[in-house]
């Protein structure tokens, strides 16, 4: 009977250490925003993108596949409905140049988002307050399959009225008349191009 309380009281103990872990855990994904360290030093900076696909505060800013920050927020811009992307980066790397360019990439087919910085050219450098003019928006991949679904409809769409239209300039190739063997012999031969 004791053997039995001390192996219940053990077990919920372990499902208890289980959930601790899962809840500090989950706290420091990039992708929760939420994190237990306290605000970090370095300079922030802001780019402006059309589209940031899926985001988040606290997802990691690199160059040359370093991290060199992290994402600190992400909102709209009021005057020009973009999204406003404000990100710190650490006080060691304070030589980018300000013609830089960022880009918002993801980690492996179906990873978290980042943002990769492309260094530029410029003598002057990115500051505490500087903007970001040259952006790459996201590659969102539920657009990408939607624009593949979409040319595969097309071309099925195109090749069953142009395999009726062979057939009828076939037909029409056999004919007698100049004009029908005009037109069917020069659809016959944009086909065969295709």
């Amino acid at each position: 009977m004791r053997a039995n309380r001390t192996l219940e009281i053990g077990t919920g103990l372990f499902v208890l250490l289980g959930f601790a872990a899962l809840v500090f855990l989950t706290t420091q994904l990039p992708s929760s925003g939420l994190k237990l360290s306290s605000a970090k030093s370095g300079y922030r900076v802001t780019a402006e993108f059309d589209n940031i696909g899926d985001l988040k505060s606290g997802a990691p800013v690199t160059m040359a596949g370093v991290r060199i920050g992290e994402v600190e927020s992400v909102g709209i811009d009021p005057q020009t409905y973009r999204a406003l992307v404000t990100l710190r980066i650490d006080p060691q790397y304070n030589q980018i140049p300000d013609d830089s360019d960022a880009a918002i990439n993801t980690q492996g087919l179906l990873g978290g988002q980042y943002v990769a910085i492309g260094p530029g050219g410029s003598e002057m450098y990115l500051m505490n307050g500087s903007r970001i003019q040259f952006t790459q928006n996201a590659l969102v991949l539920e657009n990408i399959i939607n624009k593949l679904f979409a040319s595969f409809a097309g071309k099925s769409s195109e090749s069953s009225p142009s395999s009726g239209g062979n057939g009828g300039g076939a037909a029409s190739g056999t004919g007698a008349s100049s004009p029908g063997n005009h037109s069917g012999g020069g659809a016959g031969g944009k086909t065969g191009h295709r």
